[in-house]
């Protein structure tokens, strides 16, 4: 009985890519068959030369054949969400003209940096999976718009991720992350930043300064206290945050107001007070740096290693912040100013359900001062 009811999907299976082909079909669904290999029948002669979508949701597949590309040349959408696929093979960068690749809900634990190939790719998901890492070859991916990486075992993000120039939509909830890299606040189309349920301790200090930016979601990282003033306006999901921590967990750089303490990113080297109105040195050295050779358009490459270590160029391209009071971009030192939120019109949204402030970040004393949140 068994044996009939196998031979009769495998009939029926050939039937329908048979049909595909001599019709020239462009979608083909091959959902819910039971496939644990992929169908050979696709592979065969010329293939499916016309195919432009591939639906093979909840099946079994554990890998993807090598010449994919080479028989389905035209693919512009491949729906793989709920196999038991492992790894990506070589072979996907070689679909240059995919667009929507669904991986979600499969056994990943590696990607292959060819995937950096795609260049026509606009959304990418890999929800539910075991990846620890992602190869920086995402960075390449100038048409990606959609990015959902939730439900992994991801400790950072890709190093070029911020080169994703098209970028509107990243998820990465529930994953192991412990700081959202500063490089996302350079995104120019970034909408929405979903990064709930991570051990979150900090966020950039420039996060939300973007116009574009207006949804942000943090909920359930017990280590975040503060948020930058620039989300005052944005849509927050900050609910779940701010648990009390064990002393023993505290490595970070922070400042305390009353019994909230505010943990900082690990570039931040001082925190200022109205009692030091006087800068640094290196402090003003750098900004001086970044207006000679930012404010003319000059070219920031020209500061070699040589000229400066590598971590303070770094900076200069990317500073650790921009003043929320005046946007003067700092690199060693920010001056923090709590607003808890109690005094916001977000107090209502998350009573008794968080233990968060909005923090501003400036640049010195007088700013420091006369920054006003509520103003």
């Amino acid at each position: 009985m068994v044996a009939g009811t196998v031979s009769a999907m495998a009939s029926e299976l050939c039937k329908t890519i048979s049909e595909a082909k001599l019709e020239r079909h462009k979608n083909l669904f091959l959902n819910y068959r039971n496939l644990h290999h992929f169908p050979l029948e696709l592979l065969k002669d010329e293939g499916l030369q016309y195919l432009e979508r591939l639906y093979m949701k909840r099946n079994s597949l554990t890998t993807l054949p090598e010449n994919l590309a080479q028989k389905l040349p035209n693919l512009v959408e491949l729906y793989l969400h709920s196999n038991n696929i492992v790894v990506v093979p070589e072979a996907i960068g070689s679909l240059v003209k995919l667009q929507f690749l669904d991986l979600s809900d499969n056994a990943l634990e590696f990607v292959c940096p060819e995937i950096g190939r795609l260049r026509s790719l606009r959304h990418l998901r890999l929800a539910n999976n075991r990846l620890k890492y992602l190869p920086a070859e995402i960075g390449d991916l100038r048409e990606l718009q959609t990015l959902d990486l939730s439900t992994n075992h991801l400790i950072t993000l890709p190093e070029r991720l911020h080169m994703c120039l098209s970028l509107q939509y990243l998820a990465a909830d529930r994953n192991h992350l412990w700081c959202v890299p500063r490089h996302l606040c350079q995104l120019p189309s970034l909408n929405e930043l979903s990064m709930a349920g991570n051990r979150l301790a900090f966020l950039p200090l420039d996060l939300g300064r973007s116009r574009e930016l207006q949804y942000v979601y943090v909920d359930n990282n017990i280590y975040l206290k503060g948020l930058p003033s620039y989300l005052y306006n944005k849509v927050i999901g900050c609910s779940g945050c701010g648990s009390p921590i064990q002393k023993s967990e505290a490595k970070l750089l922070s400042f305390s107001s009353g019994q909230l303490t505010v943990f900082l990113p690990a570039e931040v080297k001082l925190i200022g007070t109205h009692l030091d109105p006087v800068l640094p040195l290196q402090e003003m050295a750098m900004r001086v740096l970044h207006n000679t050779f930012c404010g003319f358009s000059k070219d920031l490459q020209l500061l070699t290693p040589i000229l400066l270590p590598r971590s303070l160029s770094e900076l200069l391209r990317c500073p650790l912040g921009h003043c929320h009071r005046c946007s003067q971009p700092m690199f060693t030192i920010v001056y923090p100013k709590l607003f808890p939120l109690r005094e916001t019109p977000m107090a209502g949204l998350h009573q008794g359900r968080t233990s968060v402030s909005f923090v501003a970040y400036c640049c010195s004393t007088q700013c420091l001062q006369t920054f006003d949140l509520l103003s």
